[in-house]
């Protein structure tokens, strides 16, 4: 366990997270809509901006199309590997995020960039190549990647691995010797239990392992000294969370002006389960 120590040296802190969100259905695919936020603290003020809300009407002639021209020089998708329409809005928002991430990390120069989720790869959802490029650019500028995940399926002996450090004094981080189970996947950072404030909770952080022993450590230390950390989380992410997400009124308005630029009729579809089994057709639907 390595105890962690303040470095206040003004570093820029920055956050990227993205959300999509279902808005309803045609009789000839789906319509759902991305937004993605970034947020970035210098010295004492917070600064954000938003991308979006795009909204998409992905049908199966033109999800591929679709999905292929988000891709970014990646490898086309094939037929196969097309995702169902009920899946399609969180294809889009990977791929969307990816890009504004990359973005970001060609943009800023020595600076603590933090994303949301891990830096394990090789998923049709998010390549390994894509991710290589991503680190790849971050380095270049001298900006430390580093991944928070609010949840983790990883566990040793039985037990998640966020349990390991709630009895020790914050701030502090546990290195984990991890491999997946699966062949495709592949770690791209160093994997590491973080528990940052003494109220909070421990999270799974990934660190890009290019940086070096001694990186990953004093990219903590600078995390924690330039950023407010909220219940062990920190504040620019916890922002750029908030920032993305849509909001029921968001979801009104942006049904309302798609029906109104298009000429659609907005009704309300049946529930199936809900007219066989009554009261027990209680299984969600999208």
């Amino acid at each position: 366990i390595t105890p962690l120590k303040p470095i206040h040296d003004g570093t820029p802190i920055v956050a990227i997270d993205v959300s999509s969100i279902k808005i309803g259905e045609t009789e000839i695919g789906v319509l759902c809509a991305v937004r993605g936020a970034v947020v970035w603290r210098e010295g004492r003020r917070y600064r954000y901006f938003r991308v979006g809300p795009f909204p998409f009407h992905v049908t199966e002639d033109n999800k591929r199309e679709i999905l292929n021209l988000l891709r970014f020089g990646d490898l086309s998708i094939s037929r196969s590997e097309a995702p169902r329409l009920t899946d399609i809005h969180i294809r889009l928002c990977n791929l969307i995020e990816r890009w504004l991430q990359l973005l970001i990390c060609q943009s800023y120069y020595d600076s603590i960039i933090l994303l949301d989720g891990s830096l394990t790869a090789g998923t049709m959802d998010n390549p390994v190549r894509s991710l290589l490029r991503l680190l790849k650019e971050a380095r270049a500028r001298l900006n430390s990647v580093l991944a928070i995940s609010k949840a983790t399926n990883v566990r040793i002996f039985g037990r998640r691995i966020t349990e390991f450090l709630s009895k020790h004094k914050p701030p502090c981080i546990l290195r984990i010797d991890w491999s997946p189970a699966s062949n495709s996947l592949r770690p791209l950072g160093d994997i590491f239990v973080a528990r940052l404030a003494i109220d909070g909770c421990a999270f799974r952080l990934d660190i890009d392992r290019r940086i070096g022993d001694e990186g990953e450590i004093r990219a903590v230390e600078r995390l924690i000294g330039n950023d407010a950390v909220y219940l062990g989380y920190p504040e620019t992410l916890r922002l750029a969370h908030i920032l993305s997400t849509f909001t029921a009124g968001e979801v009104i308005g942006i049904q309302r002006f798609i029906a109104t630029k298009y000429g659609l009729k907005i009704i309300n579809r049946p529930s199936l389960r809900r007219i066989l089994f009554g009261p027990f057709g209680t299984r969600f639907e999208d």
